[in-house]
């Protein structure tokens, strides 16, 4: 008998809920965004995320309940991402799963966001199977993961300091780039050559770990030195150094980084599948990077489409069915928590 769940999704500033049949078929998947609300801040407001989330919280998920044509009575479960995230705009989100749990008397499933990211890709690829490896980046975080169940995950390597989304809205906000800059900048670094300047690839000894603070930081130092130059011979900054170059070097070092990284994992593990997840993997250079890594490998890789890239409850339902066949349930005691770990018990 097919299992169907319903979804809801508030990590940051997108308000989604979504019906999902046996973890592989959308019968739904909405998504409301509060991004024109943060752009003139350039990033992310909490309060103002979490406000925007408590007032569309019910539309989204009455609109995602009427485009699969089905109630709550029809349901098996309902899931919800519980962490890691803005703790707000979380709270709204945990708080909307409980109460429809209250009143259907449905099962409650609490769901990571990264594990979500992962099962992106069992929605694109429906014979996608762990076990394989997993690189997931997105705005506040970078994994590389061995996915050897469906909820058996161990890190292999993490971010140290900024995650690739962070350091993106960074250098995007110094080009003038209007927020969310990273598709912007994207754009922008196809124009660019990316061998302009000579930017680092960190690395840690005995460790996979990454670190993208260097990478930021040698950027923007490249940027004010080409602003004092400009001064000092009376030119347009623009004629030292471009923000299409700048742009290409900054992304060509972050996913030369990454890569690297991925490639040492592929070794040791010994993998002969890929997963590319989380908001960073529609990054289009990124993209063809790792197509290229893995076409050089002979390895199977699996992406996302760009509409499942970025935060959304499709992929949360899709990991919630996962959870619920492993035996995972949550009480109406659920909390929210704004730090969890991949792979151990939601924090009490």
């Amino acid at each position: 008998m097919n299992k169907i769940f319903l979804a809801i999704e508030s990590s940051c500033d997108e308000t989604a809920a979504a019906v999902v049949v046996d973890g592989r078929q959308v019968l739904s998947n909405v998504v409301q965004s509060s991004a024109k609300l943060h752009e003139r801040f350039g990033g992310v407001v909490p309060e103002l995320a979490s406000r925007a989330h408590v007032e569309a919280v019910v539309p989204v998920v009455d609109q995602a309940l009427a485009e699969a044509g089905i109630s709550l009575a029809d349901l098996t479960g309902l899931g919800v991402c519980a962490g890691p995230g803005l703790l707000g705009s979380l709270i709204v989100g945990v708080s909307a799963a409980k109460a429809l749990a209250f009143a259907s008397g449905k099962p409650l499933i609490a769901v990571h966001h990264l594990a979500s990211h992962i099962a992106a890709n069992y929605l694109a690829h429906p014979y996608l199977e762990p076990p394989f490896l997993a690189l997931v980046v997105s705005g506040a975080h970078s994994h590389i993961v061995e996915v050897q169940d469906y909820t058996t995950f161990k890190i292999l390597a993490r971010t140290r300091d900024d995650a690739p989304g962070e350091a993106y809205d960074k250098i995007s906000r110094e080009l003038g780039l209007a927020y969310p800059g990273g598709p912007k900048l994207d754009r922008l670094a196809r124009e660019g050559n990316s061998q302009c300047i000579d930017l680092p690839r960190p690395h840690f000894e005995g460790s996979l770990d990454f670190s993208f603070s260097g990478i930021k930081t040698a950027s923007l130092n490249a940027l004010n030195k080409a602003k004092q130059q400009a001064k000092t011979r009376l030119v347009r900054r623009e004629d030292i150094l471009s923000n299409a170059d700048l742009a290409a070097a900054f992304q060509e070092a972050v996913v030369a980084s990454l890569l690297d990284h991925v490639s040492l994992a592929l070794d040791q593990t010994a993998s002969k599948k890929l997963v590319l997840a989380g908001g960073v993997s529609a990054n289009s250079w990124l993209r063809d990077q790792t197509q290229a890594l893995c076409q050089d490998r002979g390895l199977d890789l699996y992406m996302p489409p760009l509409a499942l890239c970025t935060d959304n409850a499709a992929m949360t339902a899709a990991q919630t069915y996962y959870a619920y066949q492993a035996g995972e349930r949550a009480d109406l005691r659920l909390n929210a928590t704004a730090m969890w770990e991949l792979g151990t018990p939601l924090p009490s």
